[in-house]
């Protein structure tokens, strides 16, 4: 084991702790992306505690990217959401060598000529994060979310240790780095046993364990959780150029970024598959969980060239492993109501170990697929972990029925909420409960209430919500407008300034109109657009809740499925309830119709990117005062995009198709030219 060198104590105060920075961050360097550990555990402490000393004394010296400075106090940004200024799409899977060839011809069809070299990583099981450095500085951490946007987990992911809160080298000016946070096998056990015997939280698998530690409240939680990183894919970047993703790997593995130490590249697809093969083989003698591994086409042009469906890269495709598979009884079938009020059959199971965890339950998905499979209550059934996470029943063993098995059908009442369980005519599947007060869906009801597009409540996120609902201080999103000073405060993380300032945004909402409150209501098949519609064709929540069906058929952009959905939603006593709360609230549910010329009519406008002055929907309203039209993506038809802070894919798009873009300063002149 090497010796540390001592700092002296002859030098400058400020010189020694930079010293012992570097020393520390060069430790961390050669132990998560080297993995050549230099030091025992017991010296690098020693280390960092002579860091802290040493910044106690001199506090005007200490930087945020000090290692010193990994766990602090939760920051109000803490879960916010984020926005990714490039989405963070998921891989399409191959399961088998087949479909690798399948995905390999598409490629080569899509090159033509162009000959590419591909990468293969292991696809580790664990969390995605986003990691935002500029000028070398870790400045956010963002969870993957829905690929669209997630949430800022800056305070948790500087306290794992394989994430460098600067980089080394020479590095570009800003650089988004993606990767997955997990836990090693051994370190899960390990804190799995220590939580048992503390009568703490324990994790069913290690890919869980990494996700509860993220999301913790307190970051010092999060850093006595034994997490890794692992970097591989990048965002955004300024400052640099790289040519092919091998070489990225590379650079960010020199910045002191680790990356999978079984990365490689292939001239071949065929070798590429072989290295498929061969860690297919040999993925139980792997450290970590890993349920596949990822191949790409190396070089960033031929990417380019093939670009991307809406939801995953045509260069790239994730090799899966097979399934593990054990036989267990079914001991019984019972619904589940999820956040959308969807009702899926859940088989509870006889415990039987599969793939390092023990299973007791596994989604049956719907209950055509009962039919389907022909499971019972009572059944042996053969059940295999999907991407080994999530259980599901595969195979009915029947010749070992002894006729006491029992046959389930879907439930008419919610078990949550005994609200009305509806079939919607187009669809063969799903089975749902419609009740806007349902318990299982409140969380979700409340934050798509609160969301920009409906009442546009800041300050209302996840954490938030869903503390009230733990605390059960609301039933409906009508109980949102009765919430005191006293209930906040109550709710952890909140002071008086923060309390004040949601209450005082949950106020502003009250006035944003009919449109807003029908398509905060969350009714099934009404979206933005729907919701205006109808909000200008009946005027008010009063006449709208009185038409029937065919009432609402006759509107030109209502079709019978949408009809139905909105006379049943508000055919539910459920509904009634929430509607009176909102109107003994004081929520203003009439259309003000504006007379007189439309002078944006025919005119569509999409926005993108942070507006300074305007949520997006209030710049939104300003243009349906004015007769024009919104859209969410850009097209031929669009006229104007109006673009502002950090603008997405929609700006790219605008200026290919030759559409006009407006900055925000420009959108207000027009706006009040047009007035």
């Amino acid at each position: 084991m090497a010796r540390t060198t001592s700092t002296g104590d002859r030098k400058p105060l400020g010189e020694r702790i930079e010293q012992l920075r570097q020393t520390i961050r060069g430790h961390d360097y050669r132990y998560y992306v080297l993995s050549q550990p230099q030091i025992a555990d017991a010296d690098y402490d020693r280390l960092m505690r002579q860091l802290i000393e040493l910044e106690r004394q001199a506090p005007q010296l200490v930087t945020p990217d000090s290692p010193s400075q990994r766990v602090g106090g939760v920051p109000d940004a803490a879960f916010r959401p984020v926005r990714h200024q490039v989405p963070m799409l998921s891989l399409d899977n191959a399961f088998g060598v087949q479909e690798v060839q399948a995905w390999q011809e598409r490629v080569r069809k899509g090159l033509a000529r162009a000959q590419p070299t591909f990468t293969v990583e292991l696809k580790i099981d664990g969390v995605g994060l986003s990691l935002l450095y500029e000028r070398g500085r870790l400045s956010r951490a963002a969870t993957r979310g829905d690929g669209t946007s997630g949430e800022d987990v800056t305070a948790n992911a500087k306290t794992v240790r394989a994430i460098p809160l600067r980089l080394q080298g020479k590095v570009p000016r800003r650089l988004e780095v993606r990767g997955e946070v997990y836990m090693r096998k051994a370190d899960f056990e390990r804190y799995n046993r220590l939580a048992q015997r503390r009568h703490e939280e324990t994790f069913m698998n290690p890919r869980n364990a990494a996700a509860g530690s993220l999301r913790q409240k307190d970051p010092q939680v999060t850093a006595q959780r034994p997490l890794r990183f692992v970097a591989h894919s990048y965002g955004a970047v300024e400052g640099v150029a790289f040519t092919t993703h091998w070489e990225f790997l590379q650079a960010i593995r020199r910045y002191g970024l680790p990356i999978t130490e079984h990365a490689a590249v292939y001239e071949r697809v065929e070798d590429a598959l072989a290295a498929c093969r061969r860690w297919e083989e040999r993925r139980e003698q792997l450290s970590y969980e890993a349920d596949g591994v990822v191949l790409k086409v190396n070089e960033l042009a031929l990417q380019q060239r093939l670009g991307m469906t809406h939801k995953s890269p045509r260069w790239a495709i994730a090799y899966k492993f097979p399934a593990q598979q054990v036989t267990t009884r079914v001991r019984d079938i019972v619904p589940s109501v999820g956040r959308t009020g969807t009702i899926t059959p859940v088989a509870h199971l006889q415990p039987v170990a599969c793939a390092g965890v023990t299973i007791t339950h596994a989604t049956l998905h719907n209950y055509d697929e009962i039919e389907r499979l022909g499971v019972r209550a009572g059944d042996w059934v053969v059940v295999q972990r999907a991407g080994d996470v999530i259980p599901q029943v595969v195979e009915v063993l029947t010749d070992k029925r002894t006729g006491h098995e029992r046959r389930v059908g879907p439930p008419t009442r919610c078990p949550e909420c005994g609200g009305v369980v509806v079939k919607a005519k187009e669809e063969d599947v799903a089975y749902r409960c419609i009740s806007p007060s349902c318990p299982a869906q409140l969380a979700r009801r409340l934050l798509h209430f609160g969301s920009r597009p409906a009442m546009d409540i800041e300050g209302l996120g996840d954490v938030v919500v869903e503390q009230l609902v733990s605390k059960k201080r609301l039933r409906d999103v009508g109980d949102l407008y009765r919430l005191s000073l006293s209930d906040l405060l109550d709710l952890e993380l909140f002071a008086q300034k923060k309390a004040q300032k949601l209450l005082d945004a949950i106020q502003a909402s009250k006035s944003r109109g009919l449109a807003r409150v029908i398509y905060g209501l969350g009714i099934r098949h009404v979206g933005e657009k729907a919701a205006q519609v109808l909000a200008e064709q009946f005027g008010s929540m009063d006449r709208l809740m009185q038409a029937d069906a065919q009432a609402l058929q006759a509107i030109p952009d209502v079709g019978p499925v949408m009809a139905g959905a909105i006379a049943t939603c508000f055919g539910q006593p459920q509904t009634k309830q929430v509607i009176q709360h909102l109107k003994a609230a004081g929520v203003r549910m009439v259309e003000e119709t504006t007379k007189g010329p439309k002078p944006l009519a025919g005119v569509t406008m999409v926005f993108t990117g942070e507006l300074a002055d305007f949520t997006r929907s209030q710049a939104e309203g300003l243009v349906r005062q004015l007769g024009g039209k919104t859209a969410s993506s850009v097209s031929p038809q669009t006229r104007y995009v109006v673009a502002g802070k950090e603008p997405g894919s929609k700006f790219e798009k605008a200026k290919a198709l030759g559409v006009q873009v407006l900055s925000e300063t420009e959108f207000k002149r027009f706006i009040d030219a047009k007035r």
